[in-house]
């Protein structure tokens, strides 16, 4: 059985999670939306777990290699029996249990130019060296990330996450900045397993 292991949180300086002090959060965008960065950056604050859903889908052993399905949802399934967590990821075809099962849901739709900066300054920061990524980076990679993916969440997929969360209304937030997740959140030290609005 492959080991769950949870993102890093970087140098983001992180808090002692109490017992009675739960939080679980699930966050969704396209690529370039900032998913990762502000999902590290809730993980260093509140001293939670950060699981990215693409790690849980792609074998980072090999190259281009994908976990079976029921390997991947066992390792979704042990990161959501954990009592607080942060789950970031596109996809939503699998796993729609994280958005029952989640206090927060994050629907991040910043604007598309911002997305394709992001995704470029990503890449170049990738190939120069100062960045690391889970998987190569390429220019085809590239551009597909900007004119497939982007271009598919925008005209069917947005919709089908917003009918999936639809039910969770009451705790689902769509924000256009990554760091406006933190105006949802409580306090570190004051959280509980509270339910935002929408």
């Amino acid at each position: 059985m492959t080991s769950l292991m949870p993102a890093t949180a970087g140098s983001i300086k992180s808090c002692t999670v109490k017992e009675d002090e739960l939080i679980k959060i699930r966050i969704i965008g396209s690529c370039g939306s900032g998913k990762s960065y502000i999902a590290r950056a809730i993980s260093g604050r509140y001293g939670i777990p950060c699981y990215e859903l693409d790690n849980l889908v792609w074998d980072r052993q090999y190259e281009s290699k994908k976990f079976p399905a029921e390997v991947r949802d066992a390792m979704l399934l042990k990161a959501m029996d954990q009592p607080s967590w942060v789950i970031e990821g596109v996809h939503y075809k699998w796993g729609t249990e994280s958005f029952a099962r989640a206090d927060y849901i994050f629907v991040l739709q910043p604007n598309r130019l911002v997305r394709d900066f992001r995704v470029i300054k990503r890449f170049f920061l990738t190939c120069a060296g100062f960045e690391v990524r889970n998987y190569t980076q390429t220019f085809g990679g590239l551009l597909k990330m900007m004119f497939r993916w982007n271009y598919n969440y925008d005209r069917k997929d947005i919709h089908r996450v917003l009918e999936l969360t639809g039910p969770y209304s009451e705790k689902r937030r769509i924000v256009r900045q990554n760091t406006d997740i933190f105006r949802h959140l409580p306090a570190p030290d004051r959280r509980t397993s509270g339910k935002s609005g929408e």
